[in-house]
């Protein structure tokens, strides 16, 4: 008994001097490669005006994978295929959530809608009211015939302005934010002026929305160093609660609008996206997670922002690169003189016989993507990954823009070939990692479909029924292709274009 008593004693001093072992001396974790930080600020010295570039700087240095610290925040930067595919899909379910910054506080009614919402009930809800109601197969079917109007209106102008300069994103925002207008709110809410039936005109709205998506992908030094954030330093938090302010005002007539619209009508029959939304809000017994009238704002704001703008830039890059290269413009227009002819123009069910019209596509989305860096991840729990420890609360930012230039991805990336897809099994749908347009996984756009025929469509369309160069007194190599970072990344000085037609416009 007495021998038993010592080594039961014995065991428990050693179990006990193991846990005091850890306790004082706990195991480093095995992090990811980055620079050393700076007391206070960490590495925010390192990131420029554009981050995405300066995120592929640091890379090329430290690697697919890297850690710094934004503050007093870890942030892990993923530059690869691999790293990519270890955030989005291997460990999506860790890195699911969002984290709580000023952009989603203040522009998303805290935090409601599906781009900023943490995961949870909430989002899980959001996101399945998007796939299920508004983004279903039949839902987008039912919304062609407006498509195929505001496509045939576009062309109309461009007609009326034959051999003239047009700034195209003028033209293809008022284009994309026609088409949905009339799919979220019903009509074209955006006139070329305001009137009784449009309380802001289509520029102030194109202005707001350009306003949006750049401070939507600012980084905030309140966000990252929370004990400053009371001075708002940059100013950011001040111009966003004056963006709040003035859409909401915007929001709050569309929703009385649709609201009157129902009033006493028995059996009311929604109409557009808004319609849905309200239904929704207004009988939560079909919800896990009730609507508030500011949810339905925050979902609204998601559809007709995103769905306008993302469309707009990549139709503005794509022929930015085309008019750099005429002959990439008469490849795509004989492949539609021989697939749809010169009678007619292009029809939505034409689209998959075009093959070198979605190369081309899909080449300004490696080369240009709209998301630059997706939208960033926040890690719930710890996890590793390839070897290192992400630790719990870590903010994790995937590079697309960086592996869209990786040359041991693509071949001359820095060119623009369009014939790179010709003939690959490389999808947009978040299964290809090394070409992640709409992102991957939980978080992938639930619009992604609507977004494709968009744009594809006003390309085949730009392309089969007109001529484009640049004015006379321009030469290609002297085409400006700055970028501006935020949510989006637009060119930095819209594109000047002569258009003329090819074809003859009763066709239209």
């Amino acid at each position: 008994m007495e021998a038993f008593s010592w080594t039961v004693i014995t065991l428990a001093l050693v179990a006990a001097l193991a846990l005091l072992s850890k306790i004082l001396f706990p195991k480093r974790p095995n992090l990811p490669p980055g620079p050393k930080p700076w007391p206070i600020i960490g590495n925010l010295n390192l990131i420029g005006r554009l981050p995405n570039q300066s995120f592929h700087k640091l890379s090329q240095t430290y690697g697919p994978i890297m850690q710094l610290k934004f503050g007093s925040y870890p942030v892990v930067i993923a530059s690869s295929p691999e790293m990519a595919k270890q955030f989005l899909k291997t460990h999506d379910h860790i890195f699911a959530s969002r984290p709580q910054t000023a952009v989603g506080k203040y522009l998303t009614y805290g935090y409601l809608n599906v781009t900023w919402a943490p995961y949870g009930p909430y989002w899980r809800q959001a996101r399945k009211i998007f796939l299920t109601e508004l983004f279903s197969s039949k839902k987008l079917e039912s919304f062609q015939y407006i498509r195929v109007e505001e496509n045939r209106a576009f062309i109309s102008r461009l007609y009326a302005l034959s051999g003239k300069a047009v700034v195209l994103k003028e033209h293809l925002s008022r284009l994309t934010l026609s088409i949905m207008s009339r799919i979220v709110f019903g009509k074209e809410y955006f006139g070329m002026s305001k009137s009784e039936s449009s309380i802001m005109s289509f520029k102030e709205f194109q202005d707001t929305s350009d306003e949006l998506f750049l401070l939507s992908g600012v980084f905030n030094i309140g966000d990252w160093i929370p004990w400053l954030n009371f001075l708002d330093l940059q100013g950011y938090v001040k111009r966003m609660k004056a963006l709040t302010k003035k859409v909401d005002h915007f929001y709050e007539f569309v929703l009385d609008e649709h609201k009157a619209r129902k009033e006493g009508v028995e059996k009311f029959v929604a109409e557009d996206m808004v319609d849905l939304l309200l239904r929704l809000a207004d009988d939560p017994n079909d919800l896990e997670v009730k609507l508030t009238y500011d949810s339905v704002k925050a979902l609204t704001q998601d559809l007709i922002t995103g769905g306008s703008d993302t469309s707009a830039n990549t139709l503005e890059w794509t022929m930015s690169e085309l008019i750099k290269q005429p002959n990439l413009i008469k490849k795509a227009t004989e492949e539609l003189d021989r697939v749809i002819g010169k009678e007619r123009w292009v029809e939505e069910k034409d689209l998959e016989n075009l093959p070198y019209i979605d190369a081309i596509m899909k080449e300004t989305m490696r080369k240009h993507p709209v998301v630059a860096m997706l939208p960033p991840r926040l890690a719930l729990e710890d996890c590793n990954v390839a070897g290192y420890d992400i630790c719990k609360g870590t903010i994790v930012f995937v590079n697309t823009w960086s592996m869209g230039r990786d040359p041991t991805l693509w071949d001359a990336p820095d060119d623009f070939r369009p014939e790179r897809f010709l003939g690959k099994a490389i999808d947009v749908k978040g299964q290809s990692f090394e070409f992640l347009p709409f992102g991957s996984g939980r978080r992938m756009c639930p619009g992604y479909s609507l977004g494709l025929k968009v744009i594809r469509s006003c390309l085949a369309n730009m392309l089969h029924g007109f001529n484009w160069k640049l004015p006379e007194n321009m030469k290609t190599e002297d085409l400006d292709m700055e970028e501006v970072y935020g949510l989006i990344t637009p060119r930095k000085f819209p594109i000047l274009a002569i258009v003329e037609p090819r074809l003859p416009i009763h066709l239209y």
